[in-house]
């Protein structure tokens, strides 16, 4: 539960220590040679995953996360129309002006441990939720229904 909603978050109050834990987990996933680079990433993943997901799985995943990273997740207003795995990636390189291999690296150092925070069960519910290509973006295999 969000105990402190009411209080805007400045760069002047100290970030709590799960988001700290969250971005020493985050670095180490990524072998970042900063925090600060590591915040970087964050930032920019969960944005771009807070204008694909929408729904209970939004809510409670911002419920999953330490504060500092739900507001990023839901400071962003959803796309009308959501991306596939890879349009994820290609869209948040060209927003940051990375290579492909170095915003996949990103992306999946982020959401590993967002699927870390978030559990098997709200993963799997909000995979169901997005379009193909994602779960690898999760570190989870890609499963496909058989005919």
């Amino acid at each position: 539960m969000i105990t402190d909603a009411h209080v805007p978050l400045t760069q002047h109050q100290p970030r709590s220590k799960t988001y700290e834990q969250m971005l020493e987990r985050v670095r180490y996933e990524g072998t970042y040679p900063t925090r600060e680079r590591a915040e970087e990433v964050v930032h920019e993943v969960l944005a771009g995953l807070g204008r694909q997901l929408t729904g209970d799985e939004r809510v409670d995943l911002a419920r999953c996360l330490p504060l500092e990273a739900a507001r990023v997740l839901t400071a962003q207003v959803p796309d009308t129309r959501p991306l596939t795995g890879k349009d994820f990636i290609h869209d948040l390189a060209t927003r940051s002006g990375a290579s492909l291999a170095t915003t996949r690296w990103d992306t999946g150092a982020v959401l590993a441990t967002v699927a870390a925070h978030a559990g098997t069960g709200l993963t799997s519910r909000i995979l169901h939720q997005l379009p193909t290509g994602w779960a690898l973006l999760f570190g989870q295999a890609e499963l496909t229904p058989t005919a």
